[in-house]
């Protein structure tokens, strides 16, 4: 699994005429796994910090880990971007009198879509790909990113593993184990509220649902908590859809 990732990786980045790969540093175990396999093909990987009133244990995490990285590949750089000024101006000059937690959500995303813009102005001056760290629940099961920001991307070498084989990978690949005992989060609302608070179940949870819905099942054949988990994925897979599905156009008929 780990050489066929960093073969895929380094043969896709010279067919497209690139020095290399940026990858957005979060504290998480994707973005940890991701930047390894990355680092391991030798080409230049820059891991980018980019804090927005960013919890401690999350940017401790992200350091210790861009630290240990840069002391195990000479090809790793890495650069620190704290957006905070720019989230908190982007604030002042858009109307906030929405309901909260529907303007909580949306600046949520916005800090996700900020990210995404820092990482192609990097990737941009200096001929890079945008890594993505999505995988494949997140990504095609329940769709938990946001569309335009960590779900904007060049490639995605993470994207077929599910949750439980990213931990198992990122073991293999050392990452650190702040990073690998912390449960997942994805840093958006400046807190430690997890991935499993807002979810409504655990990784693995889903990915049981998500093996369940390929076996074409339906809620009726659970009970209990199961019913519970495979009704919140089935919700989950159902209003995401817009961002798994290529975007839409409209096909105009021509006499």
């Amino acid at each position: 699994m780990n050489t066929q990732i960093v073969n895929w990786l380094k043969t896709y980045a010279e067919d497209a005429k690139v020095n290399g790969f940026v990858v957005g540093i979060s504290g998480g175990v994707d973005s940890a796994v991701t930047s390894t396999l990355c680092a391991q093909t030798g080409m230049k990987v820059l891991c980018v910090e980019m804090p927005i009133h960013q919890h401690e244990s999350h940017v401790n995490r992200g350091r210790e880990h861009i630290k240990q990285l840069k002391e195990r590949y000479p090809n790793v750089t890495e650069s620190l971007t704290d957006l905070t000024s720019v989230f908190e101006s982007f604030k002042n000059e858009v109307p906030a009198d929405f309901e909260e937690s529907k303007l909580n959500i949306t600046l949520a995303n916005t800090r996700a879509r900020l990210r995404m813009t820092t990482l192609y102005y990097f990737a941009g001056v200096h001929g890079l790909l945008v890594a993505g760290t999505g995988n494949k629940v997140e990504d095609f099961g329940v769709g938990f990113y946001t569309k335009y920001g960590d779900g904007g991307v060049d490639l995605s070498p993470i994207a077929d593993l599910m949750k439980s084989e990213v931990f198992m990978l990122g073991a293999y690949l050392k990452v650190p184990d702040s990073i690998l005992n912390a449960a997942p989060s994805d840093g958006l609302f400046g807190d430690e509220k997890t991935d499993e608070a807002q979810l409504g179940a655990t990784y693995d949870e889903l990915e049981w649902a998500m093996f369940q819905d390929e076996e074409g099942k339906s809620p009726a054949d659970f009970s209990g908590r199961k019913k519970i988990v495979y009704e919140i994925y089935k919700k989950l897979n159902r209003i995401n859809q817009h961002k798994m599905k290529s975007i839409p156009v409209c096909l105009v008929k021509r006499d």
